[in-house]
């Protein structure tokens, strides 16, 4: 397989990659980070619980828009402009966030800084296709779902340690602080990846050309349907790992941090090793590994909700849940983008929503039977597991097609060795 590493530029590009991984923690961390604090901003805030945790809902659905907007203006007017934005903004936002005297301001609040986290993830995605290709952009996507693992590791730990010496408007500082630590990262080490001469043009107009284009591609349509479905097991075990390892099984927040820990790490190699085999063996053959595992990880939560079965059974679906998805991030990630160079922006930001969004729809799902049961959790997994198996079908269906003709000799050999 052949690939192109990327082009370096006089200064600052040796840092690039490190940074471009360092962006992937917005969305993580802003989720997590102050996940520990929220009985006490509950309580503080005199809101209901349902309406303090509309401060998750209103972050996750910030993510999903942020992507929406920010990547078809990164393709219009390049990603480093963008992206200062976005970053000087996640750090205003989050100082409002710290100084929120109501619950009802805290969720405005938190759907801004979704939208301005949602810049670092786009861009990060977008500015790796920009210099990378072929063997060496599979690699990238790799790391990125192993930083993404990683930081969604980080992130409530260090909020629980954080918890013990400030209050959850602390902890919103400290967001401040990541951000601002970030915008000097950018300004020193953040090269514009997009020439002009390879930005679009044409305002509103060609951004609805470039969606109509990457909708009409099926290949495009089932790697950003797969990821969709498969986020959504993801989300759905996030909302649900707790209830059943705690409630159902009595672990304690001890022994539940550690399982959490465990399909963390278990993501994290995954992910790198599912780069490693996309580059050698096989992009679409990696997918369908992917989707694979996570079916069997699925099929085991099931079966835990129709039938009582012991601990290790549960502990061992949830790791092969976890481990599923992260196989399938790396292939579908490339297959999605490899083709677009041109609006690789507008691609990465549809992919980014539609993972966020199947997310925010299938997590509440999962509670529908109450915290007594793991029914609704098997349930919704098997499904989002089937749907995504039949996305990946569409990727399949279009193993003949031609190679997009403005991919560069090396990208179209690594496809045509894809197919």
């Amino acid at each position: 397989m052949t690939s192109r590493e990327p082009t370096r530029a006089p200064t600052g590009r040796r840092l690039l990659p490190s940074l471009l991984l360092l962006l992937t923690v917005f969305g993580p961390i802003s989720m997590d980070l102050y996940l520990p604090a929220l009985p006490a901003l509950t309580s503080e805030l005199d809101a209901a619980t349902s309406i303090a945790q509309l401060t998750i809902t209103a972050c996750l659905l910030g993510l999903a828009l942020g992507q929406l907007l920010a990547g078809p203006l990164s393709d219009r007017h390049g990603r480093r402009g963008v992206l200062l934005i976005g970053v000087v903004s996640y750090v205003g936002v989050s100082l409002l966030c710290a100084i929120s005297p109501t619950v009802e301001m805290l969720i405005a609040a938190r759907l801004v800084q979704g939208l301005a986290g949602g810049v670092g993830i786009v861009i990060a995605q977008a500015a790796g296709r920009d210099v990378y290709s072929g063997g060496a952009l599979i690699r990238f996507y790799g790391r990125l779902t192993v930083v993404g693992g990683l930081a969604a590791v980080i992130g409530p730990m260090l909020g629980g340690t954080l918890s013990g010496v400030v209050d959850w408007r602390g902890l919103f500082v400290f967001l401040a602080a990541i951000g601002a630590a970030i915008l000097l990262a950018t300004l020193l080490a953040f090269p514009e990846t997009l020439p002009p001469a390879r930005r679009t043009s044409g305002g509103f107009t060609q951004t609805v050309r470039a969606y109509r284009i990457l909708v009409a591609d099926r290949t495009f349509v089932g790697a950003v349907l797969n990821q969709g479905f498969m986020y959504a097991a993801t989300f759905a075990y996030l909302a649900g790992a707790t209830y059943v390892l705690q409630e159902i099984y009595g672990l304690t927040p001890l022994q539940y941090a550690a399982a959490f820990g465990l399909n963390s790490v278990g993501f994290m190699v995954f992910g790198y090793l599912a780069g490693r085999a996309a580059e050698r063996w096989s992009v679409r053959g990696t997918l369908a590994s992917g989707v694979a595992l996570t079916g069997l990880g699925s099929v085991g939560l099931l079966a835990a909700g129709l039938a009582p079965v012991p601990l290790w059974v549960v502990i061992v679906s949830l790791f092969a849940l976890a481990g599923g998805v992260a196989v399938t991030s790396p292939p579908a990630t490339t297959l999605a983008l490899a083709g677009y160079p041109q609006f690789a922006g507008t691609a990465s930001s549809l992919l980014g929503t539609v993972r966020f969004g199947f997310g925010a729809i299938s997590a509440p799902l999962v509670g529908l039977a109450g915290a007594a049961s793991i029914l609704p959790l098997g349930l919704v997994t098997v499904a989002a597991t089937v749907l995504a198996a039949v996305a990946a079908l569409l990727v399949r269906a279009t193993a003949s097609a031609p190679i997009p003709r403005d991919l560069s000799a090396g990208e179209s050999r690594t496809l045509e060795n894809a197919h």
